[in-house]
């Protein structure tokens, strides 16, 4: 009887520190490693949970529809997060970053106003590309 006792009590300690793990967000870079690793070496769906609950989202987030450039975004900020405090901190910006200015330039006036800004993506009107 004690065996089984301890067994349970061990079996119900694995099970917390389960639910534990899945209550706190993992790492984005980790969760991305598992998801292409199993896409890699079984058939069918792959579980996307860790990666979801790596972008801070709840059951509800992962049911709304985000398109690919919100996702991008997110993926991103949540890197560059993680990554706050380590010997490859700013390296998301240092990829992705670019920089446009923004001016208004007055007719009758002498007179420019500028503004740098800084952007990670890009919108690009593609209506009426037939080759892309």
């Amino acid at each position: 009887r004690e065996r089984r006792s301890d067994s349970a009590n061990e079996g119900e300690g694995e099970e917390s520190t389960e639910n534990a793990q899945e209550d706190s967000s993992p790492p984005v870079a980790l969760a991305l490693q598992y998801v292409f690793y199993k896409l890699s070496t079984q058939d069918g769906a792959v579980d996307c949970r860790r990666l979801i609950r790596s972008f801070g989202w709840d059951s509800y987030d992962a049911f709304t529809q985000h398109d690919a450039q919100e996702l991008n975004r997110i993926l991103c900020d949540r890197l560059e997060e993680q990554m706050k405090g380590t010997k490859v901190e700013g390296t998301i910006q240092e990829l992705f970053e670019g920089q446009f200015e923004n001016f208004i330039e007055c007719i009758n006036v002498d007179y420019r106003s500028t503004r740098s800004e800084s952007f990670y993506d890009l919108q690009l009107n593609v209506k009426g590309c037939a080759t892309l």
